[in-house]
């Protein structure tokens, strides 16, 4: 016998993909990619010097509102630990030499062997320059201005000096049914679309609201542990491009999952990252990569509960084109 509650979940998952889907257009080829990039255009919404994009609902307001989220005093990391020796899916290392050593004190130097930004470092990217469609970057930087300042003129990653802080949603894909393995990930390749966060929206007791920071969980590092990395051209589990019109419609202002947030193959013909384009250049949504929510969904799990206060402090750099940091979700 199926109970109430049950059955309007069962309901929920069945009924949603298709009522959803007719309100909007498919996300399945090159051109439908090319349509949304413009459709969904943030651009002028906020003024032509804006460089916050969607993170302008993170109103003083929402994060009074998210601090008020605070309830147990639980601190977790959404960090990976910063990797130091090369592997199949590290696009850089961090390369850290002891200098000195003495019986007064030590100390090291850190230098990363390549960017920062790919495969395996927890980052946030900056807004305008770092990915650019057409030669352009949002809100219409150009990859002209961009070299002529020799970084980014605008929207760079010291728009966000004062941090981040805000509600952050974790979405633990696990957690939708026939998606993940009895071991607790989802394999590469495996697709999280628009219709999967509005069941898992169900399944974990929480609605998307302007201003929020939503997070996927695919189990990545809890694979890569069990198995061993494994290249990108295996696959990525992630969110599908049709995220980008839930990002539009719930004013989401910044994303983030535990590899590079697209999946791979990305399902909309030969496009590559298809997402990052929406999110970052068209819709201006700033994108966290290779986050590790490992032990923030177990505490999820525990406390029964999705939503938490999310903070995030990029390093102060003029014109840089991302940054390495350490967000912390507290309950």
């Amino acid at each position: 016998m199926i109970k109430s509650g049950s059955l309007s979940l069962l309901l929920v998952l069945i009924l949603s993909p298709i009522s959803s889907a007719q309100d909007r257009a498919p996300m399945e080829t090159a051109g439908d990619f090319h349509r949304a990039m413009d459709e969904l255009s943030n651009w002028g919404r906020w003024g032509p010097d804006d460089e916050l994009g969607q993170a302008n609902f993170i109103t003083p307001e929402k994060r009074v509102q998210a601090a008020a989220l605070v309830q147990e005093g639980i601190t977790v990391s959404l960090a990976h630990d910063v990797v130091q020796e090369d592997a199949v899916d590290t696009s850089a290392y961090l390369n850290r030499e002891v200098v000195r050593v003495s019986p007064t004190g030590a100390s090291d130097t850190l230098s990363y062997t390549g960017s920062y930004h790919g495969t395996i470092h927890s980052h946030l990217d900056s807004l305008d320059c770092h990915i650019m469609y057409e030669g352009q970057g949002y809100n219409g930087v150009s990859f002209e201005e961009v070299e002529a300042a020799d970084g980014c003129p605008r929207g760079s990653i010291y728009a966000h000096r004062n941090g981040v802080i805000t509600r952050g949603i974790l979405f633990d894909a696990t957690l939708l049914p026939g998606k993940a393995t009895e071991d607790g990930w989802l394999e590469p390749g495996t697709p999280i679309t628009y219709d999967d966060l509005v069941a898992l929206e169900e399944i974990q007791g929480v609605r998307v609201e302007p201003g929020d920071v939503i997070l996927l969980h695919t189990g990545r590092w809890k694979r890569r542990d069990a198995l061993g990395a494994w290249p990108t051209s295996d696959g990525v589990a992630g969110y599908h491009a049709d995220v980008a019109y839930f990002l539009k419609e719930r004013g989401v202002a910044m994303i983030g999952h535990d590899m590079w947030n697209d999946v791979a193959p990305s399902g909309v013909g030969d496009i590559f990252l298809p997402l990052h384009s929406l999110a970052l250049v068209s819709l201006g949504v700033s994108i966290f990569d290779n986050l590790d929510f490992t032990e923030v969904a177990e505490v999820a799990r525990e406390l029964g509960r999705y939503e938490f206060l999310f903070m995030a402090s990029p390093l102060r750099i003029e014109k840089g084109m991302g940054s390495p940091l350490n967000p912390i979700a507290t309950f």
